[in-house]
């Protein structure tokens, strides 16, 4: 497509350092499925199997993390989630993008133009024009479903808000054919339910999810029944929670005092201590039903959000000005997941960090409660999960594989999700798979494990896709099934 040079720049070995871990990439990881069990993509666009009007709204729209380095680069907030002309945006992202070496950006935004495009030049305001214009002309034969079957997409989980319709869901169910050969599922996230901050929201919030004024624990109880009984019906079989940390508070010892300060934060007049009570407690109950109904949970923790007051009052939340926290998590997470175990009512879970300072304490975390009670004999049933967010990237990727090598089992590690609010983030599991098959690689080549290529194949296949599948054990389709 191109009268200039290509780019000697993400090439077949991309990653893989040494033969090993280039056979176990391309004989074992490469062609595996893709379970995207956890993401953003919008239900909506799914269902109408959208096709995108050109590079701008499938790429850069929505996309906090190329803002945040476009407004590094002095791009003004106009050409990020302002108002200007879609090729404009564009174009000030392509001149961001030779500044972004050694960001994860660089190599994320050339594994994109390469693998959904075919485009090998390195992007810059000298060759915006010539992207744009290739990019635009095969998006025109391009909709999501061509998106998911290039990417051996098996298996999608949205992320869904307990008052959601689930209409999309429930038309994508209806018509196999939209998508004929990956399985999409909503997942249950319940963050608004002990969001309290604001009294007002929170009252109508709940009176929303419960179709009419919900003054007591026992209505607000029923909605959420209901709720995850619409859910499971879509075929729901997991749970999302985001929070900056679970609060290390005493439980709640009956349901009154839990209506009592329900009622409370209603009105605006319940402390924060029993807001933080509260809090546990509703978490506490979601996570025994998520256990009766064999859902696993997620729980992201650690982010810190909306830190520029200006950007959060003109721009509003999700727009890129977050950050890792520096939470305390040990405490109010241990008390938390033992008073399930000691409930007998741990359903499967994932803990994700967003602090890297945490990955110990995560990993060794999930080893406390496995093999008692209902836990026995199943492999893997509490996850230390992927780098997220900030850690989404090599270094931070490393380490949480290193960490759970180190103090749980790699082997049974769910791997990879997305995450992504856009859908041309799939090369992320390329990007992750290639990083693991280099660990394994170079491991194998320093005598640090067996150097049996079908016995560590083996363990890669698992990582990029089985055991992702069994262990959520959502019905696939087409080709999957």
């Amino acid at each position: 497509m191109s009268t200039t040079a290509a780019a000697p720049y993400i090439t077949d070995d991309f990653l893989l350092s040494n033969e090993t871990a280039r056979a176990l990439y391309h004989d074992y990881a490469a062609a595996m499925p893709i379970y995207d069990y956890h993401c953003h993509l919008p239900p909506k666009d799914l269902a109408a199997n959208r096709a995108f009007d050109n590079l701008y709204d499938v790429w850069l729209a929505g996309d906090h993390y190329k803002w945040r380095a476009m407004r590094h680069n002095g791009v003004p907030e106009s050409h990020c989630t302002g108002d200007a002309d879609p090729y404009d945006k564009f174009f000030a992202f392509a001149r961001t993008v030779p500044q972004t070496l050694r960001n994860p950006l660089h190599h994320w935004t050339h594994l994109e133009l390469r693998r959904y495009f075919g485009i090998d030049l390195l992007l810059s305001e000298d060759t915006a024009k010539e992207v744009w214009d290739e990019a635009n002309r095969q998006l025109k034969q391009m909709r999501v479903g061509d998106i998911l079957d290039r990417f051996n997409v098996a298996l999608i989980g949205t992320t869904d808000d307990p008052t959601d319709s689930l209409e999309h869901h429930k038309k994508l169910a209806d018509d196999p054919a939209i998508l004929p050969h990956t399985a999409v599922y909503p997942a249950f996230r319940p963050d608004k339910l002990y969001n309290t901050t604001d009294p007002v929201a929170f009252a109508e919030y709940c009176d929303g999810l419960a179709g009419g004024p919900c003054e007591t624990l026992g209505q607000l109880l029923d909605a959420i029944d209901a709720s995850l009984a619409r859910f499971a019906e879509r075929g729901c079989r997991l749970s999302d929670h985001g929070l900056t940390h679970i609060p290390h508070v005493e439980v709640f010892q009956d349901v009154h005092e839990t209506d009592r300060v329900y009622r409370a934060a209603r009105e605006g007049t319940a402390t924060a201590d029993e807001l933080r009570r509260y809090q546990v407690a509703m978490l506490l109950h979601v996570a025994q039903r998520y256990h009766d109904l064999g859902w696993a949970s997620q729980y992201h923790l650690g982010a810190m959000r909306n830190n520029n007051g200006w950007a959060f009052e003109h721009l509003g939340p999700d727009t890129g000005y977050d950050s890792i926290g520096d939470f305390p998590q040990g405490a109010g997470l241990s008390s938390f997941l033992g008073e399930l175990a000691r409930r007998n009512a741990l359903p499967r879970t994932v803990l994700y960090n967003l602090n890297p300072a945490d990955n110990y304490l995560f990993a060794t975390m999930i080893g406390n409660y496995v093999g008692a009670g209902d836990t026995a004999g199943q492999p893997g049933r509490m996850q230390f999960g992927s780098g997220w967010w900030f850690l989404d990237q090599k270094e931070g990727m490393t380490w949480q594989i290193n960490a759970l090598s180190n103090l749980g089992l790699l082997t049974r590690f769910v791997g990879m999700l997305t995450d992504s609010r856009s859908f041309l983030s799939y090369p992320r599991h390329e990007y992750f798979r290639r990083l693991l098959c280099d660990i394994f690689g170079r491991d194998a080549e320093a005598g640090e494990v067996p150097d049996d290529l079908e016995a560590l194949g083996k363990v890669v296949r698992d990582i990029s896709f089985n055991n992702a599948r069994d262990y959520f054990g959502m019905a696939l389709k087409g080709r999957h099934a």
